[in-house]
């Protein structure tokens, strides 16, 4: 069967991400691509408004290829996606509330980010006034006999984001579970706009702090598409040392959660203490526990000197040593097995049609993992193995992020041993016209699409940054139906979705 690419080829790319084209396309070709989608052959990657425009990102991870499709709203108005592809609810209402595009025929016509607090409507389309005064929200219902509600949220009782749950049971056993989420909304994209690249970059280093370092790369890479130019070698290097430190530190203080929530607390302190060590070490090789606004487009802006080097190999011993006895015992509490051994379980066919990436998507066997499937540097000159397992439970999802762990830990090996000299950072070319760019890069809660535009003035007319969360937050939904309320905390974390990210 033909590939994305030759599919899409009768059109002209306006332009062409490298590798990877923007095409205009006709409400009949929109339709053939939802096709697709539907039936499984493609991943809806992204979906977002533009000046009169719809843009879809579509990848063919079997091929590994990636395009984007623009699609006119005339008269603000294009086919709804989500009328035949669940994944593409949220992103469609998002469109709807920022932009004032209407989805003609789709299913849930409520708001997503606008709680009916702002200023104006369509902050990013045609703007209006608005009352500011707020309103309520339609909840989905559920029908059966004994079924009540709990509501949570969405202030919570620790230092945690803001989100709503609305639980529907019957005694313990989960009915059902819709989330209001957006209370985060933070106008990423209308402050990137006018912005000069150095400038955005410090929007979407922000965007989740926990990603602050695939963010920024995701964004780099896409200015520095944009612009035609490449970055010296080891920039890319130090970029991805930067990137393994970020998915090691996360990935332990998300396995001491779970435990945690699992009232294990020992393991937690452990974890907590490894991934503090990581923290420390980042911000004495490179000036920050988080390395936030260390990549920026053109490099980074922080040289790893010979004492980091050995500061970082003596962190990678000193985690080899003590990681697994941690998971000897986590393996070895039977009561903490108990809890966390079928519980949540996310189906491989949900995974796929929801393109989860991420320890979500492959501990329920889809294996797409953008550093290897689409090749960046300095990864395509990397050896690592992507853990897949198919239980698709909290503990999959645990064990994915422990040999992810032991992977990184390879990575940075490599890194250390293979970083070639040089400098760190180019200057940026004064942009002649009007250039676009697409980037896609593994984060370590999975894969971060970032697009944008510059204008002649060398200045972001338009930026669109996708979370892995949206794709991930609506399989929670999913499997905590039939679990008991008591476990949705040991869901939730396993999959640890951003409230920030996904919020914009």
């Amino acid at each position: 069967m033909p590939s994305l690419i030759e599919t899409l080829s009768g059109a002209v790319p306006l332009h062409p991400h490298k590798l990877w084209p923007r095409i205009p396309v006709d409400a009949d070709t929109w339709s053939m691509l939802i096709e697709q989608l539907t039936e499984g052959r493609w991943t809806l990657s992204g979906l977002w408004g533009d000046e009169g425009t719809v843009h879809m990102a579509v990848l063919d991870a079997e091929r590994g290829q990636l395009a984007v499709a623009s699609l006119a709203c005339q008269e603000g108005r294009f086919p709804s996606v989500a009328r035949h592809h669940a994944p593409a609810h949220r992103l469609e209402r998002t469109i709807r509330d920022l932009f004032g595009f209407e989805p003609v025929g789709a299913p849930d016509d409520r708001p997503w980010l606008d709680h009916g607090r702002w200023s104006v409507r369509h902050p990013l389309g045609v703007r209006s006034e608005a009352t500011g005064e707020g309103g309520g929200y339609d909840f989905l219902t559920a029908e059966g006999e004994g079924l009540h509600q709990i509501p949570v949220g969405p202030v919570h009782a620790g230092i945690i984001e803001p989100g709503h749950f609305r639980f529907t049971a019957n005694g313990e056993t989960v009915v059902r579970l819709e989330e209001r989420l957006g209370y985060t909304h933070k106008g990423v994209e209308a402050q990137m706009a006018g912005a000069a690249p150095d400038r955005a970059a410090q929007f979407a280093a922000r965007l989740s702090g926990d990603s602050t370092v695939a963010c920024s790369i995701a964004f780099a890479r896409a200015v520095e598409t944009a612009l035609g130019i490449e970055i010296p070698g080891r920039a890319h290097w130090l970029r991805a040392l930067m990137a393994e430190l970020e998915r090691i530190a996360n990935h332990l203080g998300d396995i001491g959660a779970v435990c945690n929530d699992a009232s294990f607390a020992l393991m937690h302190a452990h974890t907590a203490v490894l991934r503090e060590r990581v923290l420390r070490q980042a911000d004495l090789c490179f000036g920050h526990r988080l390395m936030m606004d260390r990549i920026v487009p053109g490099g980074v802006t922080v040289e790893l000197d010979r004492p980091g080097q050995d500061g970082i190999s003596a962190l990678v011993a000193m985690i080899r040593k003590a990681f697994p006895p941690l998971v000897e015992l986590y393996d070895e509490t039977a009561s903490l097995q108990d809890r966390t051994v079928g519980t949540g379980t996310l189906s491989d066919v949900l995974t796929r049609q929801y393109g989860a990436g991420g320890y979500v998507g492959r501990a329920s066997g889809r294996a797409f993992d953008a550093r290897h499937d689409l090749a960046y540097a300095p990864y395509d000159q990397l050896r690592f193995d992507v853990p897949i397992l198919a239980e698709g439970d909290v503990n999959a999802r645990v064990w994915v992020r422990i040999r992810e762990v032991e992977q990184s830990l390879g990575l940075i090996d490599q890194i250390i041993e293979g970083m070639p000299p040089g400098d760190i950072a180019v200057a940026l070319p004064k942009a002649k016209q009007t250039c676009e760019g697409l980037a896609l890069v593994e984060g370590f809660r999975g894969d971060i699409l970032c697009w944008l535009r510059l204008g002649p003035d060398g200045t972001v007319e338009r930026c669109h940054l996708r979370d892995p969360s949206w794709f991930q937050w609506p399989l929670l939904e999913a499997v905590i139906e039939g679990n008991i309320v008591a476990d949705f905390p040991l869901c939730n974390k396993s999959f640890n979705c951003s409230y920030s990210g996904h919020d914009l």
